[in-house]
């Protein structure tokens, strides 16, 4: 079955259910494997910007209505899992299980459910990666660090210590959380409802960005506001922001652009460099 005719075949299960558990609903598994494999992709950039596959993402909630929860892993004693016996679930998905063919490294404590993406050389410390996420070639996911359902994560990006990426499943055609090619995204930060940070950016530790949260400029000489997205290789630290209530005028949390890492630098480089000068914890 070609693209086209898996789409359409998702998209008539979508608008009628009652056949998900006939063979018709094999689609929907193979839409899956694609997605684990990294053949599919519930959006992927192009010369005219980030696309979202909605179709790809109803056949996610498809997934979830055709399958029935199940054991996985191993019932049994503290003895079976000292010998390295996987742990146990209860759940509708599976586990990850082709880090081996994709080379990717899972940490034990990492988990990532089937459907899922990690590409040649990423590596899932002990944190989690949903349903629909992918995460490019020599990326990490540090401890801790969750990346939601249908996330997409760059090439060599890091996610430190404790990072939460958001899922955006539904509705199926909003854009999901994107974190794009070399971006580092520091200890604590929440990135959430369809984020889109640029390339290369820096987060500092702590940062919170959802839709709403106004991302303040402040390189200039009077502040810039925008919202959504943080642009290509800026540097980025949590700030507040006044707003007034019927009790008064408090801060509230946004995003401050303080800065941009250096052109003339690799990766490595820039980073260390804009630690130096702007005093950014990570």
């Amino acid at each position: 079955m070609n693209i086209v005719d898996l789409r359409g075949a998702i998209e008539s299960l979508a608008a009628d259910s009652s056949r998900l558990r006939a063979p018709e609903g094999e689609a929907v598994d193979r839409v899956i494997a694609e997605l684990d494999w990294g053949r599919l992709r519930v959006a992927e950039p192009t010369a005219n910007g980030w696309v979202t596959n909605a179709w790809i993402k109803q056949a996610i909630l498809l997934y979830f209505a055709r399958m029935e929860s199940h054991a996985i892993g191993v019932e049994g004693s503290d003895a079976l899992q000292l010998r390295g016996a996987p742990p146990s679930y209860f759940d509708k998905l599976p586990t990850k299980r082709n880090f081996k063919e994709l080379g990717a490294r899972c940490v034990p404590g990492g988990i990532a459910r089937y459907g899922s993406f990690l590409g040649k050389n990423a590596i899932l410390m002990p944190g989690f990666v949903n349903i629909g996420a992918y995460v490019d070639e020599g990326s990490m996911v540090d401890t801790w660090a969750t990346v939601g359902s249908c996330a997409q994560i760059g090439k060599n990006v890091h996610l430190a210590g404790g990072v939460g990426i958001g899922g955006v499943l539904e509705p199926p055609q909003a854009q999901p959380v994107i974190v794009e090619d070399g971006a580092f995204i520091g200890s604590r930060c929440i990135v959430v409802e369809g984020v889109r940070i640029g390339t290369e950016a820096v987060l500092g530790a702590g940062v919170l960005i959802t839709a709403s949260t106004p991302i303040v400029d402040v390189r200039g000489t009077e502040p810039k506001i925008t919202r959504g997205a943080v642009e290509p290789r800026s540097v980025v630290i949590p700030g507040t922001f006044p707003k007034k209530f019927p009790a008064g005028e408090f801060g509230t949390p946004c995003a401050l652009v303080i800065g941009t890492r250096s052109a003339s630098t690799d990766r490595k480089t820039s980073l260390n460099a804009v630690l130096r000068e702007y005093g950014i914890s990570v």
